[in-house]
């Protein structure tokens, strides 16, 4: 199953390639956030951001990311697989 999960951005780690590390329950991964630079703004630390495959698709606010979370940590063992599948992947 793949999920979209809420993360909180920590820092930009590469600004050329839009790279950000990313925290997601308490895993740290590296994430692409280029698809979020529109309209003159780019996502950056503090920011959530929903995560899938490697890539943030769009800005959150903390109640939706919480409520995401909650309702994720909801759904068990599938939610497990899903951050262990995070832990498993690297972008660099």
């Amino acid at each position: 199953m793949c999920l979209a999960i809420p993360g909180r951005i920590i820092e930009v780690v590469d600004a050329a390639n839009r790279l950000a590390l990313v925290d997601v329950a308490g895993v740290r991964r590296t994430v692409n956030i280029g698809l979020l630079d529109a309209d003159g703004h780019s996502a950056e630390p503090g920011d959530w951001v929903l995560i899938h495959v490697g890539f943030a698709l769009s800005l959150v606010d903390e109640q939706e990311a919480a409520a995401t979370l909650a309702l994720l940590q909801g759904m068990g063992a599938d939610y497990q697989q899903e951050l262990e599948e995070l832990k498993a992947s690297v972008i660099e």
